[in-house]
């Protein structure tokens, strides 16, 4: 069987099918090849589900601080099947929802492993037998990243989960050991210790969240303490032990050695991309780190071979991985595209607080700023000052602005507090066009929202704060 098309796109994760799509309204004949569940680990195991397990645990959390804002309740309690049951439905029910997109686009679908046997020749296999070959002079490969695994420290399904066991629990764990304080560890830290678990988290670096900015990293460390969580930075776990009731984790900390007992263990490590089996040695792909190294196109060097995604590094993100698709696809068809920008690149962790930034850190901007003889200004405005927070029962955040003191250029935004990853799309907006510290002054916020808290710490940057 031989099927030619336009394009050929390898996954259909959050890349994958949303380049097919754009392909596909652009007039190509297009077909997609997913082995598994169509819109990838975000969609099944990533950021919808997490967020709809997220979504429990604030309200268990709201549910135990009732008389706060005047009510009382008895008997709290929930159901830890009913609660991943909910969350996999979500997760079903988007699934379902990419498939009759690509119905609608007429793009079709195969099921099964693609693999390149020439650089525009794919096989797809499913159980071990070819059950089709396709041709075409473009190729997308779109397959996305696993679980890093550490030696010592692989994931088991038992004892020591990855993500996808953390978010399908049987049971709920009374004491958790997280390896890894990015967002992935601390969504996981937040959702199990607002259900009732002892949590603790260890990271290697100096401080959790380490690509955030400093100040914004210490504020969530300080909150995340305050609500019971243990955190070690400068710490790394070297061994397991496990046993049929728990693991016991040695933790090498600054100030000596720790014996920590806990129920179950979460690897969140980091990732790899899924480069094997994809036949990219033959087509003559280069792969750097378990990544492809592709230029700001998705072009692997190949002619006619693409690559986007978590397969090609960082930052892991699915909204980085349909713009990288939508690029990609433009640029193949002869249209005006722009390549990606990684600063204006948004980045979320939906823990409690919510935490989100774009762009520049302060002390990155200080360094390259120096650099080149220039000044920055910092603007800041913190949570406690805004009307809305107050009244939300939410005054722990703060804001932060970083800009180009001569330029008013937006190089930077950093916040952590209530609703903060629905907030910080106004900031890429102005960042992506390229709006200064001056417009953003003389733009009118709503009268009483949170967004105000941007506004104000816009003005705190050029010495006109009106709050607080």
């Amino acid at each position: 069987m031989d099927d030619k098309f336009d394009l050929v796109v390898v996954g259909g994760g959050p890349g994958g099918y949303v380049a097919a799509i754009r392909a596909a309204q652009l007039g190509m004949s297009v077909a997609l090849v997913e082995s598994d569940h169509l819109g990838g680990i975000c969609l099944n195991w990533g950021c919808i589900p997490t967020k709809a397990l997220l979504r429990a645990s604030e309200i268990h959390h709201l549910l135990h601080h009732l008389d706060e804002y005047g009510f009382a309740a008895d008997n709290i309690r929930f159901d830890i099947t009913k609660v991943v049951a909910r969350s996999r439905k979500v997760a079903r029910r988007l699934s379902m929802g990419v498939s009759g997109l690509l119905k609608k686009n007429k793009v079709k679908v195969y099921d099964g492993r693609g693999r390149l046997t020439a650089p525009h020749t794919l096989v797809v296999e499913k159980d071990g037998k070819s059950v089709a070959e396709i041709t075409s002079p473009h190729i997308i490969l779109a397959t996305g990243a696993r679980a890093r695994q550490v030696p010592g420290l692989e994931a088991d399904g038992d004892r020591v989960w990855t993500y996808r066991e953390a978010m399908i629990p049987a049971t709920m764990p009374k004491s958790l050991l997280i390896v890894g304080s990015g967002a992935i560890g601390i969504e996981f830290a937040s959702f199990y210790r607002q259900m009732g678990a002892a949590v603790t988290v260890v990271e290697v670096l100096d401080r959790i969240l380490p690509v955030e900015d400093e100040e914004i990293s210490a504020l969530a460390a300080k909150a995340f303490t305050a609500q019971g969580i243990v955190l070690h930075t400068k710490s790394k776990v070297t061994k397991l032990d496990r046993r049929a009731d728990g693991v016991t984790a040695t933790v090498v900390t600054p100030t000596g050695e720790l014996k920590i007992d806990v129920e179950r263990v979460i690897s969140a490590v980091g990732i790899v991309g899924n480069v094997e089996n994809l036949g990219l040695e033959a087509a003559g792909v280069k792969v750097d780190k378990a990544h492809v190294v592709i230029n700001q196109w998705g072009e692997t060097g190949v002619k006619g071979l693409y690559a986007i995604g978590d397969l090609v590094g960082p930052p892991w993100l699915a909204h980085k991985a349909s713009h990288e698709g939508v690029v990609c696809v433009e640029h193949i068809a002869g249209k005006d595209a722009h390549p990606l920008d990684v600063t204006s690149i948004p980045g979320c962790t939906y823990s409690m607080p919510q935490i989100a930034s774009v762009g520049l850190t302060e002390a990155r901007a200080k360094a390259e700023a120096q650099a080149s003889g220039r000044e920055i200004k910092v603007g800041r405005f913190p949570y406690v000052g805004n009307g809305k927070a107050i009244a939300l029962g939410e005054p722990e955040g703060l804001v932060k602005t970083v800009f180009d003191a001569a330029t008013g250029e937006l190089l930077g935004a950093h916040m952590i507090g209530a609703e903060v990853t629905e907030l910080i799309q106004g900031y890429v907006v102005a960042k992506t066009h390229e709006t200064t510290a001056q417009a953003l002054a003389e733009t009118i916020f709503p009268h009483p929202t949170l967004s105000e808290t941007m506004h104000e710490s816009v003005l705190d940057a050029l010495g006109r704060r009106i709050h607080f």
